[in-house]
């Protein structure tokens, strides 16, 4: 039997490139893709489209061929131009211009920074802003003033469009920095030049929403991914570094070995995603961690962004949802069902629960009876539907 076609197509529409999206109408399926991100009907060209980009491209690729469309992009291989999001013009350093001796000075920085038993993320993050110092004063480094620093901020950092965590983060190396080479004390206190922190209010995904990215997530180890750092409210770069024997599936826990902040915890296993989990390792076999790259190092976390991004465009959520955005949501679900908030606190790591400090001491005892949010979802799942369809994790929905 001949496989329906659908075609995609380069489109100029509202002064902007489009991918126009050409099939024989079908009720059901013109009803699931109105449900992506982004689509809309054009009167004008009579058809469906969607903003160009490569992002895109895939989501509509994975779509249709999901539904057994054969889809044909030929037109859309021959576009010479790429369409990208415009992003922040940042200060720019050509190392190999660097004099010796400011490469000296950055390698006793980082130096520095290692002795102080910084992580290696920290390192980086700082030894790129004071990269970028170096290269942009022109006064030698032991001679700089507060007010040289308070400029290189205005006209790098500010300009650059640097988030104002990456701004504080910034004087935080500055103040290392000075520390180190400065012969002289600063007439002000660098503390000054640090923003304000944000008040955003986090970004949280409905207990459904979860799901829905969950089931519409069809590679075996990414929705692993995605359900553990849900379930057990794990920063990206914990479940990264997470190994297979720090899964303690009797006690349904999980031990996060030198958390942000280099501290150890234990947290939450949810008993739902256990048949997911041995479905993902006896497929997969890691070695050393749970999530391993292809050559069996650790796993890379823009990966995992990348495919977050794409399941949430198919499971049609259009908050702007990162893998920080899971945790988030696993902190609010299990408040909303009446989790101590400090619980919630010991559970998430947090080194400075300033308005609730007096309630971050609690037992492992008690920790261990608190319920995943994700088991609390399945469970209402199954008595919804009167046990008589499954809701399982490890297999398709």
């Amino acid at each position: 039997m001949k496989k329906k076609t659908v075609t995609l197509l380069p489109l100029t529409h509202r002064e902007d490139t489009q991918i126009a999206i050409k099939f024989l109408y079908e009720a059901t399926i013109v009803k699931e893709l109105k449900m992506l991100p982004e689509i809309k009907w054009t009167q004008t060209h009579r058809c469906y489209y969607m903003p160009y980009s490569l992002d895109n491209k895939q989501v509509l690729f994975i779509f249709f061929n999901d539904r057994g469309y054969y889809v044909d992009y030929k037109q859309l291989m021959i576009q010479k131009k790429e369409y990208k999001e415009a992003k922040p013009s940042y200060f720019k350093v050509d190392k190999e211009k660097l004099k010796p001796e400011d490469k000296k000075i950055l390698w006793q920085y980082v130096s520095y920074l290692r002795g102080k038993r910084y992580s290696e993320s920290t390192v980086k993050t700082y030894y790129h802003f004071i990269l970028m110092l170096v290269a942009f004063t022109e006064k030698p480094i032991t001679k700089l003033t507060y007010r040289d620093y308070e400029i290189f901020l205005e006209e790098v950092i500010a300009k650059g469009n640097y988030s104002i965590s990456s701004h504080r983060q910034c004087v935080s190396a500055i103040k290392h920095f000075s520390e180190l080479f400065l012969n002289e004390p600063l007439e002000k206190d660098l503390n000054l030049l640090r923003p304000k922190k944000d008040r955003k209010l986090p970004s949280v995904l409905s207990r459904n929403e979860v799901i829905r990215i969950l089931q519409v997530t069809k590679n075996l180890k990414h929705r692993a991914i995605l359900g553990l750092i849900y379930s057990s409210g794990l920063r990206i770069g914990e479940l990264l570094s997470l190994q297979l024997h720090e899964i303690d599936v009797d006690r349904k826990q999980l031990f996060v070995n030198s958390g942000k902040g280099k501290k150890d915890r234990t947290v939450i296993l949810a008993e739902s995603i256990l048949p997911l989990l041995f479905n993902y390792i006896n497929t997969y076999a890691p070695q050393k961690y749970f999530i391993e790259g292809q050559n069996g190092g650790k796993y890379s976390a823009e990966s995992i962004r990348s495919f977050l991004k794409k399941s949430c465009k198919l499971a049609g959520v259009v908050k702007r949802v990162t893998p920080h955005t899971l945790r988030h949501s696993f902190a609010t679900h299990m408040l909303e069902d009446g989790v101590d908030l400090r619980y919630i606190q010991t559970l998430l790591g947090h080194s400075k629960p300033e308005t609730t400090m007096i309630y971050t001491h609690v037992t492992q005892q008690d920790l261990m009876r608190i319920q995943s949010p994700l088991d609390r979802v399945v469970n209402q799942l199954k008595e919804k539907n009167n046990q008589q369809s499954k809701v399982g994790l490890s297999g398709r929905f």
